[in-house]
């Protein structure tokens, strides 16, 4: 359970979101403005903000860059903004995540629990664990078995980010928008590159994955493999 500021100005909407994160076991706050939302975040800090850019006395760029200059509280945003431009600027503004109106709530919450996972009660990058995988953002170190894993910085993101969202496909444009900042649909040969790369250092390859599964035309999903040996 977690307690969630919800920054939507459409009333249906924001009743629905309400009903289905409450059913979810979340305790939901409302708001239909930038200015309630950043007095929320200052009066009784949630534990994750859902921000709709599309607000009527704010942009909602304005309120995810006020936000961050006032609390380190995550951000998920819903937005129909799908332009490169626009998802690049809100993730270099501060955003955690993003959702792509129109959206389902159980999408929502599986945005809300993967950003969730990567905080500890603090609010501080907690370790990563998927089966004997561990990686810990504090000193940017990897490991497999117990055997430390030598990554590269951007092979430390990648497998970051696929690691908080065990179990969901991620699409290479969310790879490339997220861990390279890309514009979407640009080359991804490097993608590819590094999958390879790490799949080498994971103990795998692409015809007999572990970790690292490839849903041809799809993305890329990390599952817990079963017990058994790396063949490292």
């Amino acid at each position: 359970m977690a307690e969630l500021l919800l920054v939507e100005d459409d009333a249906e909407i924001r009743r629905t979101l309400i009903r289905a994160l409450t059913q979810m076991g979340h305790v939901v706050t409302a708001v239909a403005a930038g200015a309630a939302a950043l007095r929320k975040v200052i009066e009784c800090p949630p534990d994750l903000v859902v921000l709709d850019l599309g607000l009527p006395d704010m942009d909602g760029y304005q309120v995810l860059e006020t936000l961050r200059s006032i609390s380190q509280v995550p951000v998920v945003v819903a937005t129909a903004r799908t332009g490169e431009q626009n998802i690049i600027r809100l993730l270099d503004c501060g955003a955690d995540d993003y959702v792509i109106k129109p959206f389902g709530p159980a999408q929502l919450e599986a945005r809300i629990q993967a950003v969730l996972r990567r905080l500890d009660q603090s609010g501080a990058a907690a370790p990563l664990v998927v089966g004997g995988l561990r990686l810990d953002h504090a000193t940017r170190e990897a490991s497999l078995d117990g055997a430390r894993l030598a990554l590269t910085p951007r092979e430390f993101d990648l497998l970051s980010y696929l690691a908080a969202r065990p179990g969901t496909v991620v699409s290479r444009r969310e790879l490339l928008t997220h861990v390279w900042r890309q514009p979407l649909g640009g080359p991804d040969e490097t993608l590819d590159v590094h999958l390879s790369w790490l799949r080498r250092k994971l103990g795998e390859n692409a015809r007999n994955p572990r970790y690292l599964h490839t849903i041809r035309g799809v993305g890329v999903k990390m599952v817990a493999p079963a017990a058994g040996p790396t063949g490292r």
